[in-house]
């Protein structure tokens, strides 16, 4: 949706749709309700028995552009998406999530990162194609604490060219109830934003210890932050990793 984005682990967002439905703790403070609501003064935060999701019509023209500026050596990234969860399961999106398998097998020259906090549902929402888009997708889910490790339990033995963990917001300790096997990239962060529920800065600390225990990539976001991204180093240090893809990129089979 954006031509930039204020993410620091992506180059572009890409939002098909506007609009969710909270599913735990983390979705509490959604910055992305409070910016369609506040700023776009639409209502699309609720179930589906209430609630529409919106199309986003313009989204398909800026993969194109970012496609065909992308660096074949060095991929744009676009994390799917901003203001939505790619596998929410409501009515309007059953015409529209093909479109996003589409979009990605046709831009071919970026790098795709879905999140989601619908981990269950990952692996029954994959396409036919899923062998030829693979190496340029990355598959991840949010876990705000140890209460939904579980998540991970629903990717690791996924085929995409990485796995990975957004641990943001922290809003509790994680590192030792998540089995890092199979995963490959951690993203910690702390929440943002009016009302920020604040982290705990060992959450992180011991989280970056078992990544370096499992060989498994760390990326230090942001502390608590308020209207910018703030406490970028984690004692003292940038710590910004990125994984090392599973699936090299010239692998289409």
């Amino acid at each position: 949706m954006s031509a930039k984005t204020i993410i620091a682990w992506c180059t572009h967002t890409a939002n098909f749709w506007m609009g969710c439905c909270k599913v735990s703790p983390g979705c509490q403070n959604c910055y992305a309700e409070t910016l369609t609501r506040n700023r776009m003064g639409l209502a699309l935060w609720g179930p589906a028995r209430t609630t529409a999701r919106q199309p986003v019509k313009g989204v398909y023209a800026n993969l194109r552009q970012w496609n065909k500026a992308s660096d074949p050596a060095n991929p744009s990234k676009v994390f799917v998406g901003s203001l939505m969860d790619w596998a929410e399961s409501h009515p309007d999106l059953d015409a529209i999530r093909p479109k996003i398998w589409d979009a990605i097998r046709d831009n071919d020259r970026l790098i795709f990162q879905l999140l989601t906090k619908r981990s269950e549902r990952v692996a029954a929402l994959l396409p036919d194609f899923w062998p030829e888009i693979r190496h340029r997708v990355w598959l991840g889910v949010s876990i705000e604490n140890a209460d939904y490790a579980h998540r991970a339990d629903d990717i690791r033995h996924l085929d995409s060219a990485v796995r990975f963990i957004s641990y943001e917001p922290a809003l509790g300790p994680l590192a030792d109830a998540l089995c890092l096997t199979g995963i490959d990239w951690v993203i910690v962060g702390g929440e943002s934003g009016p009302g920020y529920r604040p982290i705990d800065l060992q959450w992180a600390r011991d989280m970056r210890a078992c990544c370096d225990a499992a060989g498994v990539a760390f990326f230090w976001k942001q502390g608590a932050a308020y209207r910018t991204e703030m406490h970028t180093q984690l004692d003292g240090e940038t710590v910004r990793n990125y994984p090392i893809p599973r699936i090299p990129l010239a692998t289409t089979e």
